[in-house]
């Protein structure tokens, strides 16, 4: 059911009326109309704005300080340097201080990481031939670790994310080199590459 005022009633004022609207407020002093949403003397709110009351874009997050984007590359450098520190001060070469492949301990065919450890002692020591003939493979992998690392501190630097995207072919591709360097390495013909 619908009332309708009278004819004569005053208009109900509104809290939010349009920008060319008056909305009548009751002067200080006298007494509140019934239905006024703003009693005698108190202020009235601002006019209504088209487009104000619209929702604010959230503010972008901030950038990482430069400092907190290093601190990754610098950690992984840092447990990098420490693995080899370890590797070069306790020999490989003598037994007792690692563990054997378990590949080669039961079938006797060499991994491809077998000989990594003297690898790696020889390159922290500085003999590149040595680490060579121990184990290629891992020889190339710490030079291509150098090189990823510095793009990462390089990038992370100027707030760039490092992104190297590897496609199928190029996860094939490394596959198949480890395979090929796995069978020679254990022909006659590869005891080069082994170690």
């Amino acid at each position: 059911m619908t009332v309708c005022p009278a004819p004569d009633a005053a208009p109900v004022p509104t809290p939010y009326a349009a920008p060319d609207q008056h909305v009548p407020h009751a002067a200080p002093g006298t007494p509140a109309a019934p239905g006024d949403p703003y009693p005698a003397g108190a202020a009235s709110p601002a006019p209504y704005t088209p487009g104000l009351a619209r929702a604010r874009r959230p503010e972008p997050p901030a950038h990482p300080s430069r400092l907190r984007r290093l601190a990754v590359p610098a950690g992984i450098l840092a447990a990098v340097a420490g693995a080899f520190a370890y590797v070069g001060a306790v020999d490989p070469n003598e037994g007792g201080h690692y563990p054997v492949c378990p590949l080669l301990k039961l079938t006797g065919i060499l991994c491809p990481g077998c000989g990594g450890l003297r690898s790696a002692h020889a390159f922290i020591t500085g003999d590149l031939g040595a680490a060579f003939s121990a184990n290629a493979i891992a020889t190339a992998g710490y030079f291509l670790f150098a090189a990823v690392w510095v793009l990462w501190l390089v990038r992370a630097w100027r707030g760039r994310p490092l992104r190297i995207g590897l496609a199928p072919a190029h996860l094939w591709a490394l596959g198949a080199v480890l395979a090929v360097f796995t069978v020679v390495r254990n022909l006659p013909f590869g005891s080069a590459l082994a170690p």
